[in-house]
Order: structure tokens, then C-alpha cells, then sequence
């Protein structure tokens, strides 16, 4: 059996008071499918700078990085996907959309309104189960 191609990602679950911040893809063979804003590792970076960077160049926005929620791993038909999902908060900027389609302020009852992608719907029953010690707990 053909070894499948890991591509090693990261994602930020921004949020803001009650509410977290989901995008719309808007392109590939994923397009208009929902997800954490984030984006593929550089050689030499670490997780948390790598969603610095990816952050600043998909939304204009300077965030910190909190702790790891979780590390999901994902086998879609052509890759395998290992993505590390922090919780974030905004330091700076406007979250201005520079490659996704939509976006939405999610809260907690508003979860599941929205078409995840399959990586990240495993995510969303984490997020929920943490909701409340990570809302009470600033990173």
C-alpha cells in the first residue's frame, strides 16, 4: 500500500468574548467549505509561529497564541493532514479576509450552523468540551 503524504498544518480558533472566528474557503477542491483560519508549517517554524504568520498574511491580524487544544489527525482521499488547533486571541487588526470567501463569529449554540470541513469537524466537540474553562481562562 502507497505510503500517503502527511501535510503538517496549523489553525487558529480566534476568540473574541463568547464567540470564535470560522472562515469559508474560497478556493480549491475544498472551496466553500468551513474552517479555522491557519495554514501550512515552513521548514524551520514552529507551530505557534507559523500561525503568526499564517494569520498576518490571510487577515491582516496580529494574534497571540494559547494553549493547544488539540492535535488532529485526518486522512482526506489524498493526504494525510496533522494539524495543531490553538486558541487565539487578537492583539492587533481587523480580521480583514484576504483569501477566504465568508466568515462568521461563532458561539457556542451556533457551533454546528455552519458546513465544516471533515478535519475540523472532529474539532468542533473539543472546542465545545473546553468552552467554558478556556472562556473563563484568558491565555
Amino acid at each position: 500500500m502507497k505510503q500517503m503524504k502527511t501535510i503538517r498544518v496549523v489553525a487558529a480558533v480566534i476568540r473574541s468574548g463568547d464567540k470564535i472566528f470560522a472562515t469559508q474557503r474560497g478556493y480549491g477542491e475544498y472551496k466553500d467549505g468551513w474552517e479555522f483560519p491557519g495554514g501550512k508549517i515552513e521548514p524551520g517554524e514552529t507551530p505557534q509561529e507559523a500561525l503568526v504568520r499564517e494569520i498576518r498574511e490571510e487577515l491582516d491580524t496580529r494574534i497571540e497564541v494559547g494553549a493547544l487544544i488539540d492535535r488532529v489527525e485526518y486522512d482526506y482521499p489524498a493526504f494525510h493532514l496533522s494539524m495543531d488547533c490553538f486558541w487565539c486571541r487578537i492583539l492587533e487588526g481587523r480580521l480583514i479576509l484576504l483569501e477566504a470567501e465568508d466568515s462568521r463569529w461563532l458561539g457556542r449554540e451556533d457551533l454546528y450552523s455552519v458546513g465544516w470541513l471533515p478535519a475540523d469537524l472532529g474539532l468542533i466537540e473539543k472546542i465545545a468540551a473546553q468552552w467554558d474553562n478556556e472562556q473563563a481562562r484568558e491565555i
